[in-house]
C-alpha cells in the first residue's frame, strides 16, 4: 500500500538564507518530519487562491492546517484585541478555503493550535483573543497537562492524561457547529475539538510536532489510507 499524501499548510513570511532576503513559504522540519513519522508523505501547501483549495485537496489523502499567525478577528465578527497579533490574511483565506473543501469532500482533517482555532471559526465559532498561562515564554515552547475526553476520537488515540508541548496565548471560546470538545487544560481551557463519526476531524491547540508523541498524526494517516483516494 502506497503511504498516504498529507498537505499541511506554510507560513508566507519575510526570510533571509544565504544571499536571499524575500517573501517565503515556510514550515518548520518538525512538522513533515511528524507526517514521516506517522506513516505518510508530506507536501507543502503554501497560501494560494481560495478558488483552489477543492482541486488541491481532491489530490490528497489527508490535510494538516499548520500553526502561526492569531485569526483575523473580522473571520469571527470580533474586533481586535491590542494583545492580537498581526494578521495573516493571505493564510485565513487560503486555510479557510482547505478546511471547507475537507470537510465537504470528507478529507481526513487535522488542525494544529491556529489550524485548530480556523477549523473552530470555519464552523461559526469564536476565540478568545487572550488568555494567560499557555506561553512559557517568548519563543519558548512550554508544556502542560491535558485530560482527553472519555469516548472521543482523540480519547480512542491518547486515552491518558498527558503532557503537551504548546505556545498559544487564544483559544476556542464559542464553539462551531458540530463541534465538540475532546480534550480540555487543568484550567478548562478546551485544548482538542472533533467532529463526530463518520468524519475524521480534530483539531489540537497544542504542538505534536515539537513533541516525541505520533500517535494523533498516526490516527491522521490511518484515516486518510482508508480515505480511498
Amino acid at each position: 500500500m502506497s503511504q498516504p499524501l498529507i498537505g499541511v499548510t506554510t507560513y508566507l513570511d519575510r526570510a533571509r538564507w544565504g544571499v536571499w532576503d524575500m517573501r517565503a513559504a515556510l514550515l518548520p522540519e518538525r512538522y513533515p518530519r511528524l507526517v514521516r513519522e506517522g506513516g505518510g508523505l508530506a507536501v507543502m501547501l503554501p497560501p494560494d487562491l481560495p478558488g483552489a483549495a477543492a482541486a488541491v485537496v481532491a489530490r490528497l489523502d489527508g490535510l494538516v492546517v499548520a500553526g502561526g499567525a492569531d485569526v483575523e478577528p473580522v473571520r469571527y465578527g470580533a474586533e481586535p484585541d491590542p494583545r492580537t497579533g498581526p494578521p495573516a490574511r493571505e493564510r485565513d483565506a487560503w486555510e479557510l478555503a482547505l478546511i471547507d473543501a475537507a470537510l465537504v469532500s470528507g478529507t481526513p482533517l487535522l488542525g494544529i493550535c491556529r489550524g485548530m482555532q480556523l477549523l473552530n471559526v470555519a464552523r461559526g465559532g469564536t476565540l478568545t483573543q487572550h488568555l494567560d498561562g499557555h506561553v512559557e515564554a517568548v519563543g519558548v515552547i512550554g508544556r502542560h497537562v491535558v485530560k482527553p475526553v472519555p469516548g472521543s476520537l482523540y480519547g480512542s488515540l491518547v486515552p491518558e492524561t498527558t503532557e503537551v508541548p504548546t505556545y498559544h496565548h487564544q483559544a476556542v471560546d464559542r464553539l462551531g457547529a458540530g463541534l465538540a470538545p475532546s480534550a480540555y487544560a487543568e484550567d478548562g481551557t478546551v485544548e482538542a475539538v472533533e467532529l463526530a463519526a463518520p468524519a475524521w476531524v480534530l483539531g489540537v491547540q497544542w504542538h505534536p510536532e515539537m513533541g516525541e508523541d505520533p500517535r494523533v498524526m498516526r490516527g491522521l494517516v490511518a484515516a486518510a489510507s482508508g480515505a480511498g483516494r
